[in-house]
């Protein structure tokens, strides 16, 4: 199992992921040969449909990343299918509260912790014939905090048994709230509620992550205490990249 990112938890240390929002297998491929701690394949505003996702999942078998999903929604379906197809990491949007949160735990575990069925038609292949025994301890369940309601529920999310943490949704926090919707946020009221989630993960003995967009928000987040912070995605980092070799090369800076 590519434990890396628990490895690096259980090491106390935080983990650094990547974010594939295009539906390029090479991409994913690369990227596992970066160094992150864990890689997130998006499935619900990235690029890519589910047989993408798992041909990026086959790509990342070559690197020791931690391969993750984000899956479109809630539904028991796509979460079974993604942790079939290999993923160990399973970040979830839009859990506004306990319930939710249960639902997301009980279709990623095997009975008796849940009802996820039994069918792990690549991930056994992958993982070894033992993997129904060590999924359970193995698959990372992060739900996504990004709304007024769930910010309401945070207390009661969190002390969901066998959920691993919650991931923060920063643009959609902040437009439930009724500011601006973008990543690093500076806007008091929605720093106060990230702060608010990330002492509730604390409490609770969770972990927590928050997506960020640039590399120095993302180390000040890191020095905040949290546990796994996404830079951008590799659309983001691209176009920054492609803008600053043309500004460069037209003696712009």
């Amino acid at each position: 199992m590519k434990t890396r990112l628990q490895d690096s938890w259980n090491a106390g240390r935080p983990g650094i992921n990547s974010w594939i929002s295009s539906a390029a297998p090479v991409v994913a491929e690369f990227t596992g040969k970066a160094g992150f701690d864990s890689i997130t394949i998006d499935m619900q505003h990235g690029l890519n449909d589910y047989q993408i996702a798992v041909s990026m999942l086959q790509a990342l078998s070559t690197s020791d990343a931690t391969p993750m999903v984000r899956v479109p929604w809630l539904e028991p379906g796509i979460v079974m299918k993604s942790l079939d197809a290999g993923a160990l990491g399973i970040i979830c949007p839009m859990v506004n509260t306990k319930s939710d949160a249960e639902r997301l735990v009980s279709w990623a575990k095997y009975a008796p912790a849940g009802s996820r069925s039994f069918g792990p038609t690549r991930a056994q292949f992958v993982y070894g014939a033992d993997y129904p025994t060590k999924a359970n301890d193995s698959i990372i369940l992060l739900a996504m905090a990004e709304t007024a309601q769930a910010l309401e529920n945070i207390e009661s999310i969190v002390s969901t048994e066998g959920l691993t943490g919650i991931y923060i949704g920063p643009s959609d926090l902040a437009l439930s709230m009724g500011y601006t919707p973008k990543l690093d946020q500076e806007e008091p009221a929605v720093v106060e509620a990230i702060g608010h989630i990330l002492a509730s993960c604390r409490k609770a003995g969770v972990r927590c992550g928050i997506h960020c967009l640039e590399p120095a928000y993302a180390r000040k987040m890191l020095d905040r205490g949290f546990d796994l912070v996404t830079l951008g995605s590799d659309l983001r980092l691209y176009v920054s990249a492609c803008a600053d070799a043309l500004s460069k090369t037209r003696g712009e800076s």
